[in-house]
């Protein structure tokens, strides 16, 4: 792939990391001359349908979300070449290290650190599931650090719309085992709280520096996530804070309404964490790879076989066969009294369950109620292939046996008359309007953000993003460059310097340096400046060209460069033609009066010639001016005003 150029634009430049579905690329966008990351599908998978949904998916799920923790998508394509279909997203470049490459280095992150570190990754979660977004593959490796430890949450690959079915229907499951949560392991209903999870584990790991949970085999660590407790963090690590503590506790837990209600409370918890304790080193070895792969979900024979091969639960070291032998007991007991209250729900009666995808809900209602069952809807949304009131999908798989009263929740179609919301991201403003407007909606509110990429006008992020479905009335609201952030400074007065002086104070206030001229001037000496485009004190745009007048000293002392031959002198006693005689002449000029100085110039037009006369800086403080000159009948005198011409008098 190196060297390859993607979309006419995209030029790859090195390979800079990878997972278990693509391979991430350092390129150059030469459009719009800036690094980016590419993320490319796996040949292996570019022919399975399945794989390259859930690809794609990774780009609409993150490209509706504008948060600065949250690495940004800017474009989406498909390559073809020959029979090979090369699938990619161009995202941000992201100058840093993963957090398990700090993990790694550090052996575990401080706790002061580690707080800082997870208040940003809460924030992007809370903008992420506020949006109705679901991550379901947090872990450190998909979690940068940039060099001025800023957090950048990335690789949506398997994110999902909780508008949309988060039920998992197939028997296999995907992500990155030593970070999934009990419902994930099982196949089961995911939902915010899954990512809350996995967090946790995550917390666990940055601050012991070792995974909870170890085993042979994917299978056998995604069933300890089932089955098994949590080795408490402070048994590796008991200089962490007991509030710290609770917190990672309560994220972990095994049922998801026992966790924390939202990504919001646990960040507001995180806040209320006081760390001034020094951290243990502990071994950081995780056993095997992390990359997000596929594995199959966990059925009842998993966990029968697991507790077979391991009948001996994780205990307290300190308890004792009276406790074992009384815990038996109390447990015996209550089984025995809810036995007695709820025969009906613990009887061993088996109820297999019926396929209802696909039918109205009225009827799947009545045929699951009708076996015993209860029926429980846990979601509405739109669905290209399914219309109104149709299962798109159910929680319990068919031909599944459940007991009596068990509860089967399913997805219901709200509708087909979605429409696809055009991405135009990178797009001018007009090319972005048109696209909405073509598809039937209306662009919504339209605000600017400064960017030193992004040229003036083009569409730097959308909401909702693009390829997501939306109602018809809809509103794309747009948020577009307005370029470089401008900045100003004061003029200062260069009068009286010489033109190398004069740059050096251009340069430092970050001007240009415009237009020079060499004039006449009667009050300024020789390589002086006597003019500037801008007067001191003026507030002006930094880039800014000012222009430099240079003094070549008074007129008098200007060479002629034509000297007319010396005409004849007249015959003693005679009189010279009144036409050849130069006469003075008289000037009342003023100033102009909102500028602090102004050049006066006049230029006298005489037996065919025209020539500079005078050449004066005046300040408008000095009231009207007097000027006397001379010329011959029927010279005309031209008038500038800082050059500007004004009038002419003959």
């Amino acid at each position: 792939m190196i060297g390859k150029i993607l979309g006419k634009r995209y030029e790859i430049i090195e390979k800079v990391g990878g997972g278990g579905m693509a391979l991430v690329y350092k390129a150059k966008c030469n459009l719009l001359d800036r690094f980016v990351a590419i993320k490319i599908l796996k040949d292996e998978f570019m022919h399975d349908d399945e794989f390259v949904r859930k690809f794609r998916r990774e780009s609409q799920a993150a490209a509706s979300l504008s948060h600065p923790n949250i690495v940004n998508i800017y474009d989406v394509g498909i390559e073809e070449e020959l029979e090979r279909k090369i699938h990619y997203i161009v995202m941000e470049y992201i100058d840093g290290k993963t957090l398990k490459q700090l993990i790694v280095e550090k052996d575990k992150i401080p706790i002061d650190e580690s707080i800082e570190y997870l208040s940003q990754i809460g924030s992007a979660l809370s903008t992420a599931h506020k949006n109705g977004i679901i991550h379901r593959d947090i872990k450190p490796h998909n979690i940068m650090i940039t060099k001025d430890n800023r957090v950048k949450v990335t690789d949506f690959g398997i994110a999902r719309a909780a508008t949309s079915s988060t039920m998992t229907t197939k028997s296999d499951v995907l992500g990155s085992v030593h970070y999934f949560s009990p419902e994930q392991a099982r196949g089961g209903y995911t939902d915010d709280k899954s990512d809350i999870y996995s967090l946790g584990i995550v917390m666990y790991e940055m601050v012991t520096g070792k995974l909870p949970y170890r085993g042979e085999s994917p299978i056998t660590v995604a069933l300890k996530h089932v089955q098994e407790d949590i080795v408490p963090p402070s048994n590796l690590n008991p200089n962490i804070p007991p509030g710290f503590e609770k917190i990672i506790l309560k994220s972990v837990q095994k049922r998801q309404a026992d966790r924390y209600k939202n990504i919001d409370e646990l960040v507001e918890d995180l806040k209320l964490v006081r760390v001034n304790r020094k951290i243990q080193d502990i071994d950081t070895d995780n056993g095997f790879d992390d990359h997000t792969r596929i594995i199959p979900a966990i059925g009842p024979e998993d966990e029968e076989m697991n507790i077979k091969n391991n009948p001996k639960k994780t205990r307290n070291k300190k308890g004792g066969k009276k406790e074992i032998i009384l815990g038996v007991l109390l447990a015996f007991l209550l089984v025995a009294g809810i036995y007695i209250g709820y025969s009906n729900f613990f009887s061993n009666e088996e109820i297999v369950v019926p396929n209802i995808v696909g039918k109205q809900e009225a009827e799947a209602e009545t045929e699951i109620k009708g076996l015993g069952l209860e029926f429980r809807v846990i979601d509405r949304v739109r669905d290209s292939e399914y219309d109104a009131g149709q299962i798109i999908s159910q929680e319990q798989a068919a031909d599944s046996k459940v007991k009596k009263g068990y509860p089967i929740g399913v997805t219901v179609s709200s509708g087909k008359n979605a429409v696809e919301v055009p991405r135009v991201i990178n797009r001018s403003f007009d090319d972005a309007k048109r696209m909405i407007e073509a598809e039937g909606l209306n662009v919504g509110l339209v605000d600017y953000e400064e960017s030193d990429d992004i040229p003036i006008d083009v569409v730097i992020s959308q909401d909702p993003g693009g390829n997501s479905e939306v109602d018809p009335s809809t509103r794309i609201n747009l948020t577009l460059s307005k370029g470089k952030e401008v900045s100003y400074v004061d003029m200062k007065s260069l009068i009286g310097l010489t033109l190398s002086q004069a740059e050096g104070e251009i340069e430092r206030m970050g001007l240009q340096i415009g237009e020079t001229r060499v004039e006449p001037n009667e009050d300024v000496a020789e390589g002086l400046v006597f003019w500037q485009s801008y007067e001191a004190g003026t507030e002006i745009e930094s880039d800014t060209a000012v222009d430099l007048y240079i003094s070549s000293g008074p007129l008098e002392d200007q060479p002629e460069e034509d000297t007319p031959p010396e005409e004849e002198s007249p015959e003693d006693g005679a009189t010279p033609p009144e036409d050849s005689v130069e006469s003075p002449i008289s000037f009342t000029l003023t100033p102009l009066q909102d500028q602090d100085q102004t050049i006066i110039k006049i230029a006298r037009r005489q037996d065919g010639e025209e020539k500079v006369v005078y050449n004066k800086v005046h300040l408008k403080t000095d009231g009207e001016v007097s000027i006397n000159l001379e010329g011959k009948p029927g010279a005309q005198f031209d008038i500038y005003y800082n050059d500007i011409y004004q009038t002419t008098i003959q």
